[in-house]
């Protein structure tokens, strides 16, 4: 019986951290649109084809995800912090997901074309109608604001568990090889053994 992974496979790594540079280039772009009028049509000219690229990766992932075993979590993780890490990971797959779409739907119904590059356009997915655009452009702000939030709170999980309990949890995601140590399990039993 082959032994179980203890990191994610290559495609999953790479995905996931060329998917953490345009998540965050985003987020980054959106709120600066937003708060930037003389720079907005630049902006939004950036914010288009970059949630189409979000958007076709994010299908890739998920098909991915689905063909690999991910890792197992590391001993120090209770069941309940298991349960929330998943959460977390299907929240983000479905914003990830929804929210493309979500602003695709919105130009659509604004009647203004997504521009890829030049003469390449996306066609339209929702009719024209103001009232649409009104109802997505609310739910596009919202989800935004729902993916910064869980966003955030997946980086401040890993660092809390790479720099305060020390687990090596972002092993099983970096795309270099890592260094081997004996697991924490075993330092702490070492430890443990040379207590008065």
């Amino acid at each position: 019986m082959p032994a179980e992974p203890t990191r994610y496979a290559l495609p999953s790594r790479l995905l996931h951290w060329i998917m953490a540079v345009l998540v965050i280039a985003q987020l980054v772009v959106g709120a600066t649109m937003m708060a930037s009028l003389t720079d907005y049509h630049r902006l939004r000219a950036i914010h288009e084809p970059l949630g189409v690229a979000i958007l076709v990766l994010v299908v890739i992932r998920i098909g991915n995800r689905l063909l690999h075993r991910p890792p197992p979590f590391p001993s120090t993780m209770r069941p309940l912090e298991r349960l929330v890490a998943k959460g977390t990971e299907y929240l983000l797959y479905a914003l990830l997901l929804a929210q493309p779409l979500i602003g695709w739907a919105m130009l659509s119904s604004a009647g203004t074309p997504i521009v890829i590059y030049e003469h390449l356009r996306l066609p339209a997915i929702a009719p024209h109608a103001p009232n649409t655009y009104a109802m997505l452009r609310q739910a596009h702000t919202i989800l935004a604001n729902l993916l910064f939030l869980t966003f955030t709170a997946h980086m401040c999980a890993v660092l809390f568990h790479t720099l305060v309990l020390r687990d090596r949890l972002l092993d099983r995601m970096t795309p270099l090889p890592v260094r081997s140590r004996r697991p924490v399990s075993a330092e702490h039993d070492e430890r443990a053994d040379h207590v008065p």
